[in-house]
């Protein structure tokens, strides 16, 4: 069964150093312009601890917490409820950062595999989503080139189950207001420049854990 409650100990300390978005890997996008459009949507003098231009809750600020410790490093676990999410790291501790969700039933917790990752990525929006919200998606169902106005942002990691693609993402967002809320068609949201951070730190092969959201989670209470 799962259960947001097992794995968070106590917040520590805020981390205070920058972290520095990398501009080289593979992706959709052509690596010339990554520097430029990360630079775009990352604010000048950038402390993720404290730089906030967005207006967002400061608890959504990226900080260094404790974790029950048998935790596996690497591991990411989305908390639906509080909009968390933990990436553990091998000394005890994960990062935490504020999140969106998926909007009602849209969202699916479960067990994921991250196997693939994308800087820049271009998008195309499911059939599902586009007969739901055609006044919304139809203009791209042919697609939407990567880009700071892109829905995916400037970073995503694609989840699966097996080798099955779920199109299920977390991803940056060029609506970071939408940080704390219900906003998406399913995926997890960050803000840009705190997934440009994570994003480094990420194995294909790691573990996503989404845990439920208000209704499941108080049903198992």
């Amino acid at each position: 069964m799962l259960t947001r409650r097992h794995f968070i100990v106590t917040t520590a300390a805020m981390f205070s150093t920058p972290i520095v978005p990398a501009v080289t890997g593979g992706a959709a996008a052509s690596p010339s312009n990554w520097s430029s459009w990360d630079a775009q949507v990352t604010p000048a003098y950038y402390d993720p601890a404290i730089s906030n231009p967005w207006g967002l809750n400061p608890r959504f600020l990226p900080r260094l917490v404790e974790t029950n410790r048998n935790l596996t490093s690497g591991d990411i676990h989305v908390d639906a409820v509080a909009r968390y999410l933990y990436h553990i790291q091998p000394n005890g501790t994960a990062m935490r950062y504020g999140v969106a969700i998926g909007r009602g039933n849209l969202y699916e917790p479960g067990t994921y595999t991250i196997n693939r990752k994308a800087k820049w990525p271009s998008w195309t929006p499911t059939a599902n989503m586009i007969q739901r919200e055609p006044e919304i998606y139809a203009k791209f169902a042919g697609g939407q080139p990567p880009g700071p106005d892109n829905a995916l942002g400037s970073r995503a990691l694609y989840l699966y189950v097996g080798s099955r693609d779920t199109y299920l993402r977390i991803h940056g967002t060029p609506l970071p207001r939408s940080i704390g809320s219900r906003a998406s068609s399913g995926c997890v949201r960050m803000v840009m420049p705190h997934i440009n951070g994570l994003y480094e730190f990420v194995d294909i092969g790691a573990t996503a854990i989404l845990y439920p959201g208000e209704e499941s989670l108080t049903a198992r209470s």
